[in-house]
């Protein structure tokens, strides 16, 4: 079976999930073709990432002329196809998911894939996020292209439900994968009752014969680690105003920051205010090794995040064997049980997020060892990329009947 997958932006530091999930159905026997609008090489140093952005087709790199070219293509080869196309990228573009000179690309971009997709004999297509990568599929497949499918992750698809029209996509598509419970409870408030049973959840998953062996916890006083974009839905900064109280109270305390983005100058400004140049670090953005090195450095992973879906992070330090402190919200209560994979604290909540630092500081090293221990088996029975990509597997093959 050959399959296409379709990413707006791809290879990304932050989607190697999307990587093992490719090469997790590579294993399984499917042939995949990926797709990208768009490629963004600079950002890349890791070689997996490298060699993955060498084996994707940039969409957008056919140029405009070519493209708007295929669009005329099929809007002769196919009228009727074509004229429903254009009528929902009208609707869409006065509903406001974008202007209508956006859709129209989204619409010559579908047109290529469709093209591509019949060139390359791939049966189904399936997009990662309910963005502009699942509208373009959804086009696709109007134009005369396979059936689709997409991955709803959360917190963005969520923040711009409406607009993003992740209704009217569910409608369109053969099934839609949700990372969580969580996930599919938000599709089900958008998706017609009668589209529900093409809600699949699918975890994202890890490679777990890449997480062997984890290491002992550190020696010296509580280190914690956070990984992620300084962006606003993380939490970074009530992160370091929670670390600055504990802090105060127990001044051993350490924490490395392992990310950027662009609240970084502002991150650096309160510590810099509270005086804690010498308790936190940032250590940038690292790659999978770099940040399997910040996890083995530390006692705990903490994730302070007003929204998410479900954090592959979090997955990454259960199998380092290492607890968490994180936000009781969207699909991090499925993964972790407080008191046995870690702690979860009202999101935004500083004093209580720093409270639990401090108990988790004082929880003593055999604690800290049977939580992570707890971690380590919980995420190796749930998030096992093999098991991930035989169920998507499944999906694809009924799909395509």
């Amino acid at each position: 079976m050959r399959i296409g997958y379709l990413v707006n932006t791809y290879p990304r530091p932050s989607h190697s999930f999307i990587r093992r999930e490719i090469a997790a159905l590579e294993a399984e026997g499917l042939e995949i073709h990926r797709f990208a609008m768009r490629g963004d090489a600079a950002a890349l140093s890791d070689p997996a990432d490298l060699a993955e952005h060498a084996r994707t087709e940039r969409v957008l790199e056919a140029g405009g002329q070519r493209l708007l070219a295929g669009l005329a293509r099929q809007a002769l080869a196919r009228p009727a196809r074509f004229r429903a196309a254009l009528r929902l990228a009208r609707r869409r573009a006065r509903a406001g998911e974008s202007s209508l000179a956006r859709q129209i690309i989204y619409l010559a971009e579908g047109a290529h894939v469709a093209a591509r997709a019949r060139e390359l004999g791939l049966r189904h297509i399936h997009a990662h996020f309910g963005t502009n990568s699942a509208r373009v599929a959804a086009y696709a497949r109007l134009l005369g292209g396979p059936g689709f499918s997409f991955t709803v992750h959360g917190p963005e698809e969520f923040d711009n439900t409406q607009p993003l029209d992740l209704g009217g996509k569910l409608g369109l598509a053969e099934f839609c994968a949700t990372v969580s419970s969580y996930g599919r409870s938000q599709m089900y408030r958008w998706a017609a009752p009668g589209d529900w049973e093409k809600l699949r959840v699918v975890h994202c998953g890890l490679d777990l014969d890449r997480w062997t062996d984890p290491a002992p916890l550190p020696a010296g006083p509580f280190h914690m680690v956070a990984v992620g974009r300084f962006a606003e839905q993380k939490g970074f900064g009530l992160l370091i105003r929670a670390f600055a109280l504990a802090w105060r109270r127990n001044p051993a305390l350490r924490l490395s920051l392992v990310g950027d983005g662009e609240l970084r100058s502002q991150i650096e400004s309160l510590i810099a205010t509270e005086g804690m140049g010498e308790a936190v670090r940032l250590l940038g953005w690292q790659d999978e090794a770099g940040v399997r090195a910040a996890m083995n450095a530390a006692h705990a992973l903490v994730t302070p995040s007003f929204a998410e879906g479900l954090p592959v992070v979090i997955m990454e330090a259960m199998a380092c064997a290492r607890p968490v402190i994180a936000t009781y919200i969207a699909g991090i209560p499925e993964l972790i049980r407080p008191g046995q994979e870690g702690w979860l604290v009202p999101a935004g909540d500083a004093e209580a997020l720093a409270e639990t630092m401090l108990h988790a500081a004082e929880a003593g090293r055999d604690t800290l060892e049977r939580m992570g221990a707890s971690a380590r088996a919980r995420v190796t029975e749930r998030h096992d990329i093999r098991e991930s990509a035989r169920r998507l597997a499944a999906l694809f093959s009924r799909s395509t009947g």
